[in-house]
């Protein structure tokens, strides 16, 4: 495994929702726990660890740890190989890996002992401020409460733990490639309304790129370019141009619809689309027309 790249610091948006408070909370009483999640296969940057990407002088994953810290978690979970052993963590793996992130967290719950359970993937910048905006404790009348940018951004959650172990223990295969929605879209969430800055996570190397301020080193594992080679070479393979394969297009799709359905529908949606594009002309407005048919199912999968 490559070593940590280094950047300039990134500065935090502005929390526009801040934590709950009154006489809805629980009360100062409410224990809390942290489940990070650290283990994906991070293929739009070709398979390196994103968590071990520093922005603000920070790794991700410490970034996570420490937003865990701040809000008290007395135990922090974090699911996926073991990357740092200076951390007072507990390191725990779903089986197999790569399941996903309800698989993930199904791992991650046995090792918890707490009222309420912080829930955070590792690939966030702003894991400070983020964490932060959610109310603490968690309010009565709701099983938790996660941030909303326009979209409900279940990984950037905190929720009850009785809640979370009832709806884990209805699922099938111990969450293997289920949809968050599948664990949490039965328990009553709280939206927490946010700028969409604050939940801007590092997908691709642009997004590192940004987080840093628009200056990168490249990583040692994996150069930024190499997909863009491998698209290349693919181009090349098959008589293809340039503008025939949107790299970027079909991330965001596999992106949107593993969040939305389910991870192993995302290669199946790619596959269709460029069959529908096909059919249709095959041109590049063909395929952003299929492209867009097909996130548009996805992100309304979870309310059908």
């Amino acid at each position: 495994m490559g070593p940590a790249v280094t950047g300039p610091a990134a500065t935090a948006p502005a929390v526009t929702a801040p934590a709950a408070t009154g006489p809805d909370a629980t009360g100062p009483a409410a224990t809390v726990a942290a489940i990070l999640l650290a283990g994906g296969r991070a293929s739009r940057v070709g398979g390196a660890a994103k968590p071990l990407f520093e922005v603000d002088g920070r790794t991700l994953l410490r970034a996570g740890v420490d937003a865990a810290r701040s809000v008290g978690a007395s135990t922090i979970v974090v699911v996926g190989p073991r990357l740092d052993d200076d951390l007072a963590v507990t390191w725990a793996r779903e089986d197999p890996p790569f399941g996903g992130p309800v698989a993930a967290l199904l791992a991650a719950l046995p090792h918890v002992d707490a009222d309420e359970v912080l829930v955070l993937a590792c690939d966030l910048p702003t894991a400070g401020p983020a964490v932060a905006a959610l109310p603490a404790p968690l309010p009565t009348g709701v099983d938790g409460a996660c941030l909303d940018d326009g979209r409900r951004q279940w990984l950037i959650g905190r929720y009850r733990t009785t809640a979370l172990r009832a709806a884990a223990s209805a699922l099938p295969d111990r969450g293997q490639d289920a949809a968050m929605r599948a664990l949490l879209g039965g328990l009553r969430v709280e939206p927490v309304a946010v700028d969409p800055a604050l939940t801007r996570d590092v997908d691709t190397w642009d997004d590192l790129r940004a987080a840093r301020g628009g200056a990168m080193t490249e990583s040692r594992t994996l150069p930024p370019e190499a997909l863009n080679e491998w698209g290349g070479a693919l181009a090349e393979r098959f008589g293809l141009s340039e503008g025939d394969i949107p790299i970027s297009l079909i991330l965001d799709l596999a992106r949107d619809v593993a969040n939305g359905v389910a991870r192993p529908a995302a290669p199946l949606s790619a596959f269709v689309a460029g069959l529908v594009a096909g059919r249709a002309g095959g041109s590049p407005a063909d395929t952003e027309a299929a492209v867009a048919a097909v996130v548009e199912m996805a992100r309304g999968w979870e309310d059908r």
